[in-house]
């Protein structure tokens, strides 16, 4: 075997930390057009295309998380055991009791990965103690395979907080006979584990997913071209949009905050605003178009949230499924707006405080959430004072659209910040070095991203009936015309393409 075939072949098989499998890297295509092909032979019988899909995602996984294949597992495990602790029939404390004990080792792992540094940290602080974190999971690979991973350092799996919101939803369904625990362990493995949507959503529930485990495959003309789409939408937003304003402009400012003026650390925002949408937006995108090509449907995650006319609105539009999520098994069980408006305001403050540490546990996500949290208290004010007519008008509908965009601008500067250094340094900069005058000149000097930046733009506020046309268009072309845009399309992401990898901002979470 020439190295260069088994350069290939390790890259295919073994893992790698330094070549994860992304949707944005030709080895993933080439993959998938393998997998297709095996498809073939197995799709027509639900049981072997259910355990065949299964295989595939769990080895995907693996090549973009290495061990910690081995969580997703054994969350599959833990789950599917409390799925059918909880059917109906059980006394009512034991059923409660199972469903406490479920959520709480849910979040347990959770918390362990995500929040290990922030507890021990804090424990630290307060108790005047010197607790080190430890990573029991490389301890115990250290032991099982001799290997000799550094275990005072935690790595936060890919995916962990989207599977395990969807194991969450799964069990709490199952209690409240929302749907039927599901018997065989290799379906309830494969829902949680389809690999389209595993490691960034949307967050899918068994009510809408598991029903499609027993339906034959069906895959109209209709229903390829709209994946086709999907996928080649998805595609050019992240790797034409977002990567390219990050990697030219965004990053380096982040990175940097004192190196640049007011003015360009301003932009680096609204660039930011595109580029978050556009990465996230991406990915929603081409896992809804694989999956379709597979002949299963995922829910919508984003719809035009930029054309929100409140945060209200905007949290119906941004991140559907995790907002539903928030409102079913947060939201609601803390009381919801049942009883009264005081009570409604904190929940709403609780849940979006929630929301920003889900994220990660540091004071900016805290300060974005509670942002969100204000900004939706306030328009439930609004609503009650105006008689939940606010928006009648439509320059008053453009203006709450303008505001709502400018707030949530402004919120994601501490979500992007990787430090509260550099929020400071973000506000010292627009505080004593804004001057407008230079705005020519940064515009000259960043032509290119600024450039791709107002065209990314011009396509978010497009009339939606102008983008349903394109679409609808796309998927009525004859298959040699959609074969030769598919290629014009690869080959302008080809020339965009950065050297550096651009993972999905959303793998971090």
């Amino acid at each position: 075997m020439s190295d260069s075939l088994k350069e290939i072949v390790n890259q295919l098989l073994i893992y790698s930390p330094e070549q994860p499998i992304l949707y944005t890297r030709p080895v993933f295509w080439g993959l998938f057009a393998i997998i297709m092909g095996l498809y073939s032979f197995f799709y027509k019988k639900n049981s072997l295309r259910n355990f065949y899909l299964l295989a595939i995602s769990l080895f995907l996984y693996y090549k973009t998380n290495g061990s910690f294949l081995f969580l997703l597992v054994f969350s599959a495990v833990l789950n599917y055991i409390f799925g059918l602790l909880l059917r109906p029939g059980r006394k009512k404390v034991l059923r409660k009791v199972f469903l406490a004990t479920g959520i709480a080792l849910n979040l347990l792992v959770l918390a362990y990965f995500k929040y290990a540094y922030f507890f021990t940290s804090s424990f630290n602080q307060f108790f005047h103690t010197q607790f080190e974190v430890v990573n029991w999971l490389i301890l115990w690979e250290n032991k099982l395979s001799g290997s000799s991973f550094d275990a005072s350092v935690i790595l936060l799996p890919v995916g962990i907080s989207f599977y395990t919101f969807q194991a969450i939803s799964y069990i709490a369904d199952v209690y409240k006979q929302r749907v039927e625990p599901v018997k065989n362990i290799f379906d309830f493995s494969f829902y949680l584990a389809f690999f389209p949507q595993l490691v960034a959503g949307p967050i899918v529930r068994a009510s809408a997913f598991i029903p499609q485990l027993y339906k034959k495959y069906q895959l109209t003309k209709a229903e390829f071209g709209h994946g086709l789409f999907l996928i080649l939408k998805g595609l050019v937003k992240k790797i034409i949009f977002a990567d390219y304003i990050a990697v030219n402009f965004v990053d380096r400012v982040f990175n940097s905050p004192l190196s640049y003026s007011g003015v360009e650390n301003i932009l680096a925002v609204y660039g930011y605003s595109l580029q978050i949408y556009c990465d996230f937006s991406g990915y929603t995108d081409i896992a809804i178009g694989v999956a379709l090509l597979m002949g299963f449907k995922l829910p919508i995650n984003f719809n035009e949230p930029y054309k929100a006319i409140s945060l209200t609105n905007f949290w119906r539009r941004w991140h559907i499924s995790l907002s539903l999520w928030l409102r079913d098994y947060l939201y609601i069980p803390l009381g919801g707006s049942r009883k009264g408006n005081f009570r409604t305001y904190v929940n709403l403050m609780i849940t979006m405080v929630l929301g920003g540490l889900w994220h990660g546990a540091n004071l900016q996500f805290v300060i974005w959430g509670a942002i969100h949290g204000v900004g939706l208290v306030l328009d439930k004010v609004w609503r009650k004072i105006t008689g939940h007519q606010p928006y009648k008008l439509r320059w008053l509908k453009y203006l709450g659209v303008f505001i709502t965009f400018n707030l949530v601008t402004f919120a994601w500067v501490f979500f992007r910040a990787q430090s509260w250094e550099i929020v400071k340094q973000f506000f010292y900069q627009v505080k004593y070095h804004f001057d407008i005058g230079i705005l020519p000149g940064i515009i000259n000097a960043y032509a290119s991203p600024f450039s791709i930046a107002l065209l990314g733009y011009i396509l978010v506020w497009l009339p939606f009936k102008r983008k349903e046309k394109i679409r609808g268009w796309f998927i009525k072309t004859p298959t040699f015309v959609k074969l030769l845009i598919t290629l014009l399309v690869v080959f302008l992401l080809y020339q965009a393409t950065s050297s550096q990898l651009q993972p999905f901002i959303y793998f971090r979470f």
